[in-house]
């Protein structure tokens, strides 16, 4: 990615955050286009401006302004992460969920096909758009049926089948489609999401509260998801990789239970680190999540670094120190370093 200019929609989130600075380090020219940042969360934190280009504030639902905005960048390259990403929150704003989704999406297509600049573009969605059959633990593989429950997990399947529409219509475009786990590590402060939740319970001396004890998510570090579509976007570039979906998850066979990630958590915190489970009835939202990599291994020769373990303790490690009062850049660059060593 050296030299090349890559805009990031949703830079200001915790993801796009972190992959600013991967692509910094890389030697690429980074730009932005989101809403302003969560409050507390690395993107501030870090000021992680600095390293930017371009930082334009702009909602991607706004076709007009967002193309003015993107034509103005010029960018060889397209990560689209902007999204409405939450699960919980999307029962209670369906509106604004499919709308940043759904349209959002197409709105980032419609952009990088009126600018001549763009060379590839990837489409962030995620692992919750599979098709969840009653007793079917299995890990999923790029061909599985698409489909969901919540609306959340819907919008974005939504936006996959959009996109691979749009590929299949757009067959000469370098267009990726990204599907990626729970993916955790320092700076998220997102609501109604484990990680955050317990490291903001543990660092005010509260008790943190657990909800879907019982629950298998695919438990990722940031950086190893990020580094995934970093070489998928250079596979499309060189002509290594043909458009269509990818997988980035963890290893099926070292699942983890929501409460196991709990305790992993509190122990790398210290002993004053409580938590309890949630028993009040929740919406619903998908059980056992697991991906199958093995195309992305294959195709791209993407390897996770970091274990499930190992990425819980790196996240709690770098919300500890922080809350410490160590500076939020130098713990970044330190993991981002330490990572791109391994």
């Amino acid at each position: 990615m050296k030299g090349k200019h890559v805009l990031i929609t949703g830079h200001t989130g915790f993801k796009g955050s972190w992959l600013i600075a991967m692509l910094h380090h890389n030697g690429a020219k980074v730009s932005g286009i989101a809403l302003d940042p969560a409050p507390g969360g690395i993107f501030d934190k870090a000021a992680l401006h600095e390293l930017l280009a371009n930082d334009f504030r702009q909602d991607i639902r706004d076709l007009t302004e967002f193309t003015k905005a993107f034509q103005k960048i010029s960018p060889d390259v397209v990560i689209h992460l902007a999204a409405q990403p939450l699960v919980l929150a999307s029962y209670e704003k369906p509106k604004e969920t499919y709308e940043t989704n759904v349209m959002g999406t197409l709105n980032v297509l419609q952009a990088v096909e009126a600018t001549s600049s763009v060379e590839a573009t990837l489409i962030i969605t995620t692992d919750k758009v599979y098709r969840q059959d009653p007793g079917a633990d299995k890990a999923f593989v790029e061909s599985d049926p698409l489909g969901a429950a919540d609306p959340y997990s819907t919008s974005k399947a939504m936006a996959d089948l959009l996109t691979q529409s749009w590929i299949a219509s757009h067959p000469e475009s370098k267009i990726a489609i990204a599907r990626a786990g729970n993916v955790i590590g320092g700076g998220d402060v997102a609501e109604n999401r484990l990680i955050p939740d317990l490291v903001e319970a543990f660092s005010t001396g509260r008790t943190g509260i657990v909800r879907n004890p019982e629950s298998v998510r695919p438990w990722q570090h940031v950086l190893d998801c990020l580094a995934g579509y970093v070489l998928l976007i250079q596979a499309l570039l060189s002509g290594n990789a043909k458009s269509g979906a990818y997988n980035f998850g963890p290893a099926p066979e070292f699942p983890l239970q929501v409460d196991e990630v709990a305790r992993i958590a509190a122990s790398v915190w210290g002993e004053s680190a409580e938590w309890v489970s949630e028993e009040r009835a929740q919406p619903d939202e998908s059980k056992f999540l697991i991906l199958d990599s093995d195309k992305s291994k294959s195709v791209l020769g993407w390897r996770e670094k970091l274990d499930s373990t190992d990425s819980i303790r790196w996240s709690v490690e770098w919300s500890k120190r922080e809350s410490n009062g160590e500076a939020a850049r130098a713990l970044t660059l330190e993991q981002l370093s330490s990572f791109m060593t391994r």
